[in-house]
């Protein structure tokens, strides 16, 4: 959609057979499928790493290479980094597994398998291996909020939801604690043993309690998912007002995002996460999810009975627009709100939360951006790809011609 001009020259140059190195096709492709918004920093790092030449270093009359290390060594560098990191990300996979059953989310029959894809999220944005504790925090949450929603559309009874958000509200468990089912007790149990842990790393960090914060988050998700499954029982039809307000806070971009910005940003003192910047960064991210996720599943939704903002948007303009119309008018809230959020991210002056905390704001919008356009969760070929790249398939030392002996580059 954005820069059309360009899309439909290179498109035109990819039809008509102009562009003939395999390699630069595949760079055109990657750039067609996935623009800036939507591509995650780790898969564009291997993709270079694997396309880029050493040898070449002139472009035009201008020779681009350092005086004294060689283009070879930085290539070296790049791919020894990224197969160290992959490494760690292996170790941690691992860890997660373990973790996910001690909470004995396989015994959830209505939820899906989410490791794979929560810890390729992460680990292609959040890949140093100094930020491990965010990055596993980002991945027990991504789980914990996708097994929710599972649980929410189709795994539970009225009485299991109210029952869940009443033990939150409660929150501290003793012997005479109630689960109405098996299924509220793993999640519950899941979601105290994962926040309080949380509320423990980043009270080392940040040096004050942030626990409180972070149950008052997850409530708040769990009360719009509640509102969103009593308005599907009573047919309800709300306004796109009513049903944004309620759906980007059931997107749960807060309960993954702010867990790490608590543990891989700087200091953030009381008045940051309250803050005007704080809630329109989070209202702008949380608005693209929500609506990301309706342009894709729409369809399917509208045959399952859900609620969706591009059948709403028809409904409230009388049914005179057509379902194209309906979804071009949701892609432009989309685009407008990813605008907006890029000239927050980028604004110098008046910030109150710092730029590295913004960063994972746009981070986290790379991801839904990309999560969505492949349709992730009902068409996992490419996200199977994608975990391949990132997280199981090392480079080829040899076939890359890199440096036998990497000791010398740790």
């Amino acid at each position: 959609r954005q820069n059309s001009w360009s899309r439909e020259f290179l498109q035109r140059k990819l039809h008509n057979g102009s562009i003939r190195d395999n390699n630069l096709r595949k760079q055109v492709i990657n750039a067609l499928n996935f623009p800036y918004h939507s591509s995650l920093d780790r898969i564009v790092n291997k993709a270079y790493l694997e396309q880029y030449d050493p040898k070449y270093v002139k472009m035009a009359k201008t020779s681009y290479c350092c005086s004294n290390i060689s283009n070879e060594d930085f290539h070296k560098l790049g791919v020894i980094d990224f197969n160290m990191c992959q490494l760690k990300h292996q170790q941690e996979i691992k860890q997660l597994e373990t973790w996910e059953t001690q909470c004995r989310f396989a015994q959830l029959k209505f939820s899906r398998q989410w490791l794979g894809y929560c810890y390729l999220s992460t680990a292609a944005t959040l890949f140093s291996p100094e930020i491990s504790d965010a990055r596993i925090s980002f991945v027990k949450h991504s789980m914990l909020t996708c097994v929710i929603d599972d649980f929410f559309d189709v795994g539970s009874s009225k009485e299991e939801q109210e029952n869940l958000i009443e033990l939150f509200e409660k929150w501290d468990i003793d012997d005479n604690t109630k689960f109405c089912s098996d299924a509220v007790e793993i999640l519950f149990l899941a979601l105290h043993s994962t926040i309080s842990e949380t509320a423990n790393m980043a009270f080392k960090r940040q040096g004050r309690c942030v626990k409180d914060h972070l149950i008052e988050i997850w409530l708040d998700m769990l009360k719009s998912m509640r509102r969103e499954a009593i308005w599907v029982s009573n047919k309800t039809v709300p306004t796109m007002d009513e049903y944004l307000k309620t759906g980007y806070v059931s997107i749960a971009v807060e309960p993954v995002l702010l867990p790490v910005l608590y543990l891989v940003g700087p200091k953030l003192s009381e008045q940051v996460v309250p803050s005007w910047e704080y809630d329109e960064l989070l209202k702008l991210i949380s608005t693209c999810g929500r609506l990301l996720n309706d342009v894709r599943s729409y369809e399917r939704e509208a045959k399952q009975g859900k609620l969706n903002a591009v059948p709403l948007h028809m409904m409230h303009n009388n049914n005179i627009i057509t379902e194209e119309d309906s979804v071009k008018a949701v892609k432009d809230i989309i685009d407008e709100n990813r605008k907006k959020l890029l000239r927050m991210i980028l604004e110098t002056k008046g910030n109150v939360v710092p730029r590295a905390c913004k960063d994972l704001f746009w981070g986290m919008s790379q991801i839904l951006h990309f999560f969505f356009s492949v349709d992730a969760f009902s068409s996992p070929k490419e996200m199977i790809c994608a975990m391949n790249e990132v997280i199981h398939k090392p480079f080829d030392l040899q076939e890359l011609k890199v440096c036998e002996d990497e000791d010398q580059f740790k």
